[in-house]
């Protein structure tokens, strides 16, 4: 119905000076690109896709990151909340999502908090052993309970046009909305609860992939507590069977399906928009290539596409995580005694206290490496084994994923800081350890054990997120405020750039980070009804 058709039969050749037609092209082959190609391709639209790496993914892939190991890890994303399962059912991905019996686990002196995902007398107790009365766990659950109306109210929007502010604060009661919304975070949390372990378990969700204190007034803290509790209405983290690898796999069989170009190995050098169409030139394997088309969708980061665009390049997102991916030959023990397959099957806290994520947040901004490196870290293969080869498997190894807090990428510039920082991180986890990460690590061919960190640094150069900011840049709220009355499709949807042209269907997007798949429906259907309109 749309199609322009071609210059040149796909997969030929091409040279210096020719060029290529398609309706839409998009720049990145991230989730959210395939899960936007696949709409414009079952729609009728020549969609081509056009990736810088070998492979299609972006964030959401597995790999096997040892040399000789059959292990395929979630290399950087790694759970899944967001990804609603409307969308999972309207794409036809065959894909399966495991829950956590334990949601958390958090060590402090010779014993742990323990949170689990269906809380029962197990958390209960952990909470009075704890602070000796009841009065803690009974403020955990009410706020919970307040913050899950507010994700009842906002995750059916996710799909939808931007809803207006006041549609979702008409839904759930002011005080939780103060909380949430109005006031720095760190305010609520430290009125609601008591104990500085608590309040530091709490204040970790808003803190994931942002570097903030929880009172800053620019509440991006709030933003990022906001995202990691509202998906599918309950907020929950769960293993995708497989690795993410399975995620993008499933994502890419249902574009080619719908007849989209997946082009890897090309590298986007520039685009030019203009008021009839986009022209999009890059190199693929040292020959240059000219894309010319209707639309342009954005799956890389607005700061990487203002430079594409030959543009002023904004202010640079600053990422700040330390994600280390390990191998061990068994789970160690921990000094609390609590079995390792509880500890480690959920979210385990390292240093994480409010007064912990508070330090380390000041030291970092003094631009120092923090003291104590507050993480966390989990076992994928305690839920899913399916990872591990046949071998592996049977041996008992297991996998471990950390994720580093308040690590900006300023502090790496240093080569020497990757170090000492993956050094602190394996300290803090030691000091809950009857067994030394190092005595059960598993080795590789070569006999190098099985370990790699990725700085921000190491991200961004990986995976073309500026700063290695997971996000793509600071979180949105995801709704339209009072002030905004947007005329067009592309503002609708949150999708809009400062070209009509050019859409974002990346994590930049409004209610875009995350593994969700929410940008790339959303910048697809806002392109669809832009075409109906004519």
């Amino acid at each position: 119905m749309y199609s322009v058709g071609t210059t040149l039969r796909r997969g030929d050749a091409y040279g210096v000076g020719m060029s290529e037609n398609f309706d839409v092209a998009i720049v990145g082959g991230g989730h959210n690109a395939l899960v936007a190609a696949t709409y414009l391709g079952r729609a009728g639209l020549s969609t081509i896709v056009l990736e810088r790496l070998p492979h299609v993914g972006g964030a959401a892939i597995s790999a096997r990151a040892f040399d000789g190991i059959d292990a395929r890890l979630s290399r950087y994303s790694y759970l899944i909340s967001l990804f609603p399962e409307a969308l999972i059912a309207d794409l036809g991905l065959d894909l399966e999502l495991l829950s956590r019996a334990t949601a958390s686990y958090t060590p402090y002196g010779d014993t742990g908090l323990l949170a689990e995902t269906t809380e029962g007398e197990a958390t209960k107790h952990s909470f009075r052993a704890l602070t000796s009365d009841a009065s803690e766990f009974q403020a955990w659950q009410e706020f919970y309970a307040e913050v899950a109306t507010v994700a009842h109210a906002i995750a059916p929007t996710l799909l939808q046009p931007l809803p207006h502010i006041g549609d979702v604060r008409d839904q759930v009661e002011m005080a939780i909305w103060t909380d949430l919304v109005d006031e720095p975070l760190g305010q609520a949390i430290e009125r609601r609860f008591t104990s500085d372990l608590v309040r530091g378990v709490v204040a970790t969700d808003a803190l994931i992939g942002t570097f903030a204190s929880m009172n800053d007034e620019a509440l991006i803290q709030n933003r990022c507590f906001l995202y990691h509790l509202i998906g599918n209405g309950t907020g929950e983290w769960r293993v995708p069977v497989g690795g993410m690898g399975a995620v993008s796999s499933e994502l890419e069989r249902v574009a080619r399906e719908a007849g989209v170009e997946l082009r890897t190995n090309a590298e986007v050098t520039g685009v030019s928009a203009r008021g009839d169409g986009v022209t999009v030139t890059g190199d693929r394997q040292n020959q240059r290539f000219v894309i010319e088309a209707d639309r342009l969708l954005c799956g890389v980061a607005p700061y990487v596409l203002a430079g594409l665009l030959g543009e002023q390049l904004p202010a640079k997102p600053r990422g700040a995580q330390l994600k280390v991916n390990l191998l061990v030959d068994r789970l160690p023990r921990l000094k609390s005694g609590i079995s390792p397959a509880i500890a480690f099957a959920g979210t385990l806290h390292l240093d994480e206290s409010y007064d912990d994520l508070e330090t380390a947040h000041a030291e970092a901004s003094e631009g120092k490496m923090p003291t104590k490196m507050p993480g966390e870290i989990y076992c994928h293969t305690l839920s899913d084994p399916s990872i591990l080869g046949e071998g592996l498997r049977a041996s008992g190894a297991q996998t471990l994923t950390y994720f580093g807090l308040h690590t900006p990428p300023e502090l790496f510039d240093d080569p020497a800081a990757k170090d000492e920082a993956l050094r602190r991180a394996i300290a803090g986890l030691d000091a809950y350890l009857l067994d030394p990460i190092e005595s059960v690590l598993a080795t590789d061919a070569a006999g190098n054990p099985c370990i790699e960190a990725k700085s921000p640094l190491d991200i961004e150069d990986a995976l073309g997120m500026p700063g290695g900011h997971i996000f793509h840049g600071d979180l949105a709220w995801p709704w339209l405020e009072d002030d905004e009355r947007p005329h067009d499709p592309a503002r609708r949807w949150g999708v809009a750039t400062n070209h009509e042209r050019i859409l974002l269907c990346g994590s930049g997007a409004r209610r875009g980070g995350a593994v969700s798949g929410i940008a790339g429906h959303n910048a697809a259907h806002a392109l669809l009804e832009l075409l109906a309109e004519g």
